[in-house]
């Protein structure tokens, strides 16, 4: 501790920890009125919420979502925001993890008084997270789980009737998106994962079914971390046992090594993202409607099906990649198979068919 003098109420209290955004010392009280006042002034500045609007808080029962939750409640009440909150949570079907988080958000509903729904990917896809890395190994399981996990919240921010989604995702989450874009050149997600809001009518990027909002956008995860620990908050700290092969794992190690050497790193990454613009000549990926489940999709049929499709077809890298490489395989392998002088299992259905008929 560089100082023990607070240095918002300046001597007032003792200082008890050193803000890792500015890495000036401040007492717990002054550091709650900070942290607050600032996502109060991105919730106004940014303009998310309207008078009378539902929002769905995406809970997943981790710090992040647990604190926007906590903090949503108690600024629509200071500051009277006219909004009603509801919680929404997705269980993906992972033994030993997202069982116990659920717990938490169970009791976060009590807490907090707010109304709670849980859709699980086994009721909307007929798959849980634990049949799908059974089926595809831990190498791309994050890409099902993130696909799927999108596409279900909006399906339950629909059965709640939302205008909005309200996502915990913090600075140190954008800013690792940021990179991650870059290293793969995925210039139209890196258009708009600086974005505040995305799914709106002002967004040309974007058609989402409900517009979602990003309130802890320039909160810290470690300021995160040290609120819901000062505030006694009731969360779930276990990672996801599938997550630490994650891609994102590896960015967020650079990440963190930067915060180290210069504390403004994240949030000049961020600001960094949100002035790059894209060449007119540049070709985005247009949004239209996916053929077989009407959701929003850069491609006739959306992601979700066609990973629906391989898990169910025992190809599982259908859907990832080089997706019409595999469909000409799999219609070489039919061909084949049906050119064959032995029954395939084409020929099998249909002499069951003949036979019944």
């Amino acid at each position: 501790m560089p100082s023990t003098i607070c240095v918002s109420c300046r001597g007032e209290r003792s200082a008890a920890l050193v803000r890792p955004k500015t890495s000036e010392p401040y007492c717990k009280i002054c550091f709650f009125q900070a942290f607050e006042r600032e996502i109060h002034e991105t919730i106004v500045k940014e303009q998310l919420f309207k008078p009378g609007e539902t929002i769905a808080i995406a809970a997943s029962g981790g710090k992040d979502s647990t604190v926007l939750a906590y903090v949503l409640k108690l600024l629509n009440e200071r500051h009277s925001y006219g909004l009603n909150l509801v919680l929404l949570s997705i269980d993906e079907g992972i033994t030993g993890y997202r069982d116990d988080s659920l717990e938490t958000v169970k009791r976060n509903q009590q807490q907090y008084d707010l109304p709670l729904i849980i859709l699980t990917y086994k009721e909307l896809y007929g798959w849980s997270m634990d049949e799908i890395v059974k089926a595809v190994g831990r190498k791309n399981n994050c890409t099902f789980c993130g696909v799927f996990r999108r596409q279900a919240l909006d399906r339950g921010a629909m059965k709640l009737s939302v205008n909005k989604i309200a996502t915990g995702h913090n600075a140190d989450d954008i800013a690792e998106t940021i990179l991650m874009n870059i290293l793969r050149g995925d210039i139209a997600r890196l258009k708009r994962c600086t974005s505040i809001i995305t799914g709106d009518e002002s967004d040309d990027n974007e058609v989402s079914v409900i517009p979602r909002c990003k309130p802890l956008k320039y909160a810290y995860e470690k300021e995160i971390v040290l609120y819901a620990f000062y505030k006694r908050l009731d969360y779930f700290s276990t990672e996801c046992i599938y997550s630490p092969n994650a891609y994102r794992g590896n960015i967020r190690t650079y990440i963190k090594d930067l915060e180290r050497l210069r504390p403004s790193s994240i949030i000049d990454i961020i600001h960094s993202g949100e002035q790059l613009i894209v060449k007119p000549t540049t070709k985005l990926p247009v949004q239209r409607i996916c053929e077989r489940c009407s959701y929003c999709s850069s491609m006739p049929i959306c992601k979700a099906c066609l990973l629906i499709e391989g898990l169910n077809k025992g190809i599982p890298k259908l859907g990832i990649g080089k997706t019409e490489r595999y469909r000409k395989e799999m219609q070489q392998k039919q061909d084949q198979c049906c050119n064959d002088q032995s029954l395939c299992h084409c020929m099998k259905e249909k002499l069951t068919v003949t036979e019944q008929n």
